[in-house]
């Protein structure tokens, strides 16, 4: 008999790159969460997809002269490659392209239209294309994007405006009264005090300056902004905007939406004042987790820290993987992703502890009953502490899973398979062998164990359904029901255990780091290439000569009233004072450069920049991006006007 329903979602995701390891992440612990609540008499809905609208698609694909889909299609065939690698059981998978999500958004946005929650009007502002955000001027950090650091562009146009601030007091009162509407707790907080008590302002839903998009069907020269189009598919996969659709009565409202903390934002405020508008209830929960950092930081391809789970996978196997994600992470926190600590942690956990216990139970069943499993006989205090720990083991993951204390649950099941090893350890059963008087003894301590075995094998299913799989096989296991673990007895004596492949072999630690290392190498080298702007025609010794390098010192600094880059220096030239115009600001203060001696190419033909005389240019260091530089300065005593060879 079914415990209910239970819907769970993971963000659709945007096929602009290769999904890295914290993408995984969020989906490897919603299929966790599903595959448990499957296990535990729930029906249950899994939906993932891909968000496959917006400018920076776009772009990318005329990039690369193809039309936007042509590009997004290899990339969501990936991502539902990843997902069968990773083991992940979704329910649907939702395409933001497929006709029956683009035609229920357009209707979606009429009905806002209708209801007189948009209205047309003219956007001016920033809009970093990266994140598909808008941003005020206020809420850029240091220019950029609050959410990414990147560039952000000035953007106005014709758009139309949704009235977030009508149902801010509305949702305001709901958080408030529904607490475990957002969790965990700091992630409340923060959209409560950032976003929504300062005053929610209108949003700018839809967009003229593109045209990758859903069209506004009664003013096609707009395309519903992205985070419309993405959100709605919550509802448009289970056949909203037919309230009577199945999949919408039976599911709706979700359970859980999983999100990263980065787009927290739009699933708690922009998505239920969605919801508000359109009368349907709201989730019941949005539950946003912490970044899965390397290193320290959040992976980039520039730093070539980015973790490839396929190139995991290929190395580990799926579940050691699965488990690094599902125990080492705090759930709703940051968490760190290490080479080191992941292949300690399959040391220590998946073969030392596991491992150990399946195939040291196995085989002495093997040695010492022919591989039957032997019948139990009367118990000592040793064997009713053993039973104690394993009968509390469901109870207490099923609460933990319940709560959404994946790590937790997960550590649970490490301590039945702890206290399994120390069974044996505290029985010896290779010395009640040496003793036939002993044999009834013998063959209770290794039913208990293998009864052991079987209730971890039920319970770490939802987590490393593979590794489940390969214990059920070698203790002859055929009844996985979680009813079946809620009593300890349930294996049948008699029936026999088939000795298999060591299930994690030990890893030798230093040559795989080594290997990891490599890996990490060869990757930064690639992405420094191909980020490398390429050299300019090859010059000669002779037309190297005509540039003339000489030693300056910065004399005075300034900046030049109307320009947001340029700084006005004078500089000592062996005697004589040079002008020089550079557009450095953003990097330095003009107190910093006082004093400081520069390179400066001293016969560049003199020009004027914003009505200011420029003799000369200082050499700088920059990357591709203009998003750092450096200045060449020379320390010593070397004199000001010395040529530089």
């Amino acid at each position: 008999m079914t415990k209910g329903k239970y819907y769970i979602t993971t963000p659709i995701y945007y096929p602009s790159a290769k999904l890295h390891i914290g993408n995984t992440y969020t989906t490897v612990a919603a299929d966790a969460l599903a595959r448990f609540k499957r296990l535990t008499g729930h029906d249950v809905m899994l939906l993932t997809g891909t968000d496959e609208h917006g400018q920076k698609l776009q772009r990318l694909a005329e990039a690369q002269g193809l039309k936007p889909i042509e590009y997004i299609d290899p990339i969501v065939e990936d991502i539902k490659q990843l997902w069968e690698t990773m083991d992940i059981s979704y329910d649907k998978f939702i395409r933001t392209t497929e006709d029956y999500h683009v035609e229920a958004v357009k209707k979606i946005f009429k009905k806002f239209y209708d209801n007189g929650d948009i209205y047309k009007s003219t956007y001016e502002g920033w809009y970093c294309t990266p994140c598909e955000s808008f941003w005020t001027e206020t809420q850029l950090v240091d220019g950029k994007c609050p959410d990414c650091g990147r560039a952000v562009e000035k953007d106005s146009e014709e758009a139309y405006f949704f009235k977030m601030s009508k149902y801010a007091p509305a949702l305001i009162e709901y958080i408030e009264s529904h607490p475990e509407f957002i969790q965990p707790e700091s992630r409340k907080n923060e959209m409560m005090n950032n976003f929504l008590l300062p005053g929610l302002q209108d949003l700018c839903v839809s967009r003229t300056s593109f045209d990758w998009g859903i069209p506004v069907d009664f003013d096609e020269k707009h395309v519903i902004y992205v985070w419309i189009d993405a959100l709605a598919n919550y509802i448009t996969a289970l056949g909203y905007p037919d309230e009577n659709a199945e999949l919408y009565k039976k599911y709706w409202p979700a359970n859980v939406h999983l999100v990263g903390k980065d787009i927290l934002r739009f699933h708690t405020i922009y998505w239920p004042i969605m919801l508000m508008a359109l009368g349907v209830p709201l989730p019941k929960q949005v539950f946003g987790h912490g970044w899965l950092l390397v290193d320290g930081g959040k992976m980039s391809k520039s730093k070539g820290n980015v973790v490839d789970p396929v190139e995991l996978v290929a190395l580990f196997g799926t579940d050691p993987v699965r488990y690094y994600l599902l125990r080492e992470i705090p759930f709703g926190q940051d968490g760190l992703f290490n080479n080191e600590i992941f292949i300690k942690k399959i040391n220590a956990d998946l073969a030392n502890d596991l491992g150990n216990l399946l195939s040291r139970t196995v085989t002495m069943i093997e040695k010492y009953f022919d591989g039957v499993i032997p019948a139990t006989t009367a118990k000592e205090e040793v064997d009713y502490d053993l039973i104690r720990v394993a009968q509390e083991t469901p109870v207490s993951v099923e609460k933990l899973m319940d709560e959404l204390k994946i790590p937790d649950a997960l550590e649970q099941i490490w301590v039945l398979i702890g206290r399994a090893n120390k069974y044996i350890d505290e029985t010896m059963p290779w010395v009640l062998a040496k003793d036939e008087a002993k044999k009834d003894r013998l063959g209770t301590v290794l039913y208990n164990l293998v009864e052991s075995l079987r209730i971890v094998s039920v319970c770490v299913s939802s987590f490393l359904p593979s590794t489940s799989e390969k214990i059920n096989s070698q203790i002859g296991l055929q009844e996985t029901s979680w009813d079946s673990i809620v009593t300890f007895g349930g294996t049948k004596a008699g029936s026999k255990v088939v000795k298999g492949e060591i299930i994690f072999p030990r890893i030798d630690f230093d040559a795989k780091i080594d290997e990891l290392n490599r890996i990490r190498e060869e990757k930064l080298k690639a992405v420094q290439q191909s980020k490398m702007t390429p050299l300019k025609p090859e010059i000669t010794i002779d037309d190297f000569s005509k540039i003339d390098l000489r030693i300056v010192k910065v004399l005075e600094c300034e900046a030049i009233k109307g320009s947001n880059k340029l700084l006005k220096i004078k500089a000592d030239l062996g005697g004589e004072t040079r002008q020089i115009v550079s557009g450095i600001s953003k990097f330095y203060k003009p107190e910093e450069l006082v004093g400081k001696k520069v390179i400066l190419v001293a016969n560049l033909k003199e020009v004027k920049l914003k009505g200011e005389l420029s003799q000369g240019m200082i050499l700088a260091a920059c990357t591709d991006d203009d998003s750092a530089l450096e200045l060449p300065q020379i320390q010593g005593d070397i004199p000001t006007g010395s040529i530089v060879r």
